[in-house]
C-alpha cells in the first residue's frame, strides 16, 4: 500500500485549509432495561457495554475500562502499522497489548482514599521486523508515540466540559 499517496490529498487539503482538518467524533450512551448495561452508538456501529463483574455486571460484554484500553490498543496498533509503512519498515508482526490496574473499592465508594479509575496503564509493543535497523525501530517508537491520538489524549488530558439537562 502506498500510504503517502493515499494521504497526500488529505495533507494537501489540510495545509491549504487548516479549518477543514477539524473533526468532531461523537459517542452516545443509551439506557437499556438494566442499570448494569447500556448501548453505545458511535455513529457507524452500536456496541453493548456492561458494568464489570467486580461491581455486579454479568461479564458477557465489555466494561467501560475494557473499551478505554481497547481504544488505546486500537489506536497504538494502527498508528504503529501506518508509521512502519510510511517509514518503509517491513514487519512480520506488530502486536499491541494494553493492561490497566484499578481498585474497585474507589468505584464502589467504599474507600475514600482509593482513586476512582485506572492507577496505571501499561502499553507494550511486540514488533518483528528482522530487516529493520535499531535506528529505524527507534524512529518507529518515537513517531508511533508522537502520533497515537489516544495515547496523547491520555498523557495530556483535554479539558472536559460536562453538561446536564433534565426533561420536564
Amino acid at each position: 500500500m502506498d500510504l503517502r499517496a493515499l494521504q497526500k490529498p488529505f495533507k494537501d487539503q489540510y495545509r491549504k485549509d487548516p479549518q477543514s482538518s477539524k473533526i468532531t467524533l461523537k459517542a452516545q450512551g443509551v439506557q437499556t432495561d438494566t442499570p448494569l448495561s447500556c448501548s453505545i452508538d458511535i455513529g457507524r456501529a452500536l456496541y453493548e457495554a456492561q458494568a464489570h463483574t467486580g461491581v455486579g455486571g454479568m461479564g458477557t460484554g465489555a466494561c467501560s475500562g475494557d473499551l478505554l484500553l481497547g481504544a488505546l490498543a486500537a489506536c497504538a496498533q494502527i498508528t504503529c502499522q501506518m508509521v512502519a509503512t510510511a517509514l518503509g519498515i517491513t514487519t512480520q508482526k506488530i502486536e499491541v497489548t494494553v493492561e490497566g490496574d484499578l481498585d474497585l473499592r474507589g468505584t464502589l465508594g467504599i474507600a475514600k482514599d482509593v482513586p476512582v479509575g485506572f492507577e496505571q496503564i501499561r502499553l507494550h509493543f511486540d514488533i518483528d521486523a528482522p530487516e529493520a535497523t535499531p535506528e529505524q525501530i527507534a524512529l518507529l517508537k518515537e513517531k508511533t508515540e508522537q502520533y497515537c491520538v489516544v495515547m496523547q489524549t491520555l498523557t495530556k488530558p483535554p479539558q472536559i466540559e460536562v453538561g446536564w439537562s433534565q426533561q420536564e
